[in-house]
């Protein structure tokens, strides 16, 4: 039996319309299901999973307690979900770098191992053949390209976060990365992290695998984070070589970005990609609208959920199924997220809407 997840990826969605929830919201999980998420959380989400088998949040591996965040202490990370983040890219920076003129300086080739970095896809990137291995044991070692499981079709992907612009924007922090992206020293950076992604593109290439979702926050909330001629030199020449790559070796990609993407997804959707995950900001009634049955997901709006009005949160969802009708690679996802904060009312009103009318 295929997974409705990837029959939706592939623009074969189902009459029932899935979700893709980005999700950290422990007190909604534990009003909506009546299981303490602190005490147990894997039996607390695979509650949530039989109430509402469309909306597949992620389970937790284990059942073992996590410690109430009331007696945990934010060092000032800010909370993400049941624990606090870890991972400031501002902060990140100075631990490496004395300056400016030092991050002009750095080489990504020759200090290529960023094991012990605290960033997301930390990691040695010395070689392709290292990489490949840290990859592949996140899939059953029976798993071969010329044979995966039926029913296994949405666990056959992966996600690598740093696609390209986020390489620059993780080592030398938001602020410092506008000041010297434009300095005639930052093109031979931008090759060099290149070249550690063709090795990733590479690697990820052989694994046994369907699908990979490339990530890179290039725009906010208002549209292109860099000019969009900027982005167009730097950036999209690597993606298109490296989902040439990926296409080359049978695997579909899917991209995600924060913000608004409009201006983009004519560049982005040219490079043979399935379709976008993004934020509401972005026009998905637009992007179902000119490419058949393209993935989309994103365009539920927490700003919404926050507002707990049942009156606009309805007006919402039936806006969300009128794009799901629109186009068969249509998820609901509230795009920015659900985080901790987020109403349980207005979450559980969302998944019994979802349950109710979220049909094509």
């Amino acid at each position: 039996m295929k997974d409705l997840r990837y029959e939706t990826l592939m623009g074969r969605g189902p009459k029932k319309i899935v979700h893709w929830e980005h999700w950290s919201n422990p007190d909604a999980a534990t009003y909506i299901s009546g299981i303490d998420f602190y005490k147990h959380p894997r039996m607390c989400i695979q509650k949530i999973n039989q109430m509402y088998p469309f909306v597949y949040l992620s389970v937790p591996a284990s059942d073992s307690p996590f410690v109430c965040l009331e007696n945990q202490k934010d060092k000032g990370r800010g909370r993400w979900g049941h624990a606090y983040m870890n991972q400031w890219q501002q902060e990140q920076s100075s631990k490496h770098f004395k300056g400016l003129d030092e991050m002009l300086k750095f080489s990504p080739l020759a200090n290529a191992d960023f094991s012990y970095w605290d960033i997301p896809e930390a990691g040695d990137y010395r070689d392709e053949e290292t990489i490949y291995k840290r990859s592949r044991n996140r899939f059953p070692v029976e798993w071969t390209e010329d044979h995966i499981p039926e029913g296994f079709e949405w666990d056959a992907g992966i996600l690598f976060y740093n696609t390209m612009f986020m390489w620059p924007l993780l080592v030398f922090g938001y602020e410092n990365f506008l000041s010297i992206c434009l300095e005639p020293e930052f093109e031979r950076i931008m090759d060099e992290f290149a070249e550690i992604n063709r090795r990733v593109f590479k690697a990820i290439a052989r694994l046994p695998i369907y699908w990979v979702c490339c990530h890179d926050d290039i725009v906010t909330t208002h549209g292109p984070l860099c000019s969009p001629a900027w982005i167009r030199r730097f950036i999209f020449p690597r993606y298109e070589e490296f989902w040439a790559i990926l296409h080359q070796a049978g695997k579909q990609v899917v991209f995600m970005t924060d913000g608004c993407v409009d201006v983009f997804v004519d560049d982005i959707m040219s490079m043979g990609i399935r379709g976008i995950i993004s934020q509401p900001y972005t026009n998905y009634k637009a992007i179902a609208a000119k490419y058949k049955d393209c993935f989309i997901a994103g365009e539920g709006d927490v700003r919404i959920l926050m507002r707990n009005d049942a009156a606009e949160i309805t007006k919402m969802v039936l806006s969300m199924v009128e794009t799901g009708k629109m186009s068969a690679g249509y998820m609901m996802c509230i795009g920015n997220h659900i985080p901790f904060n987020t109403p349980p009312q207005a979450v559980e009103l969302y998944f019994n809407l979802s349950a109710e009318i979220g049909w094509r």
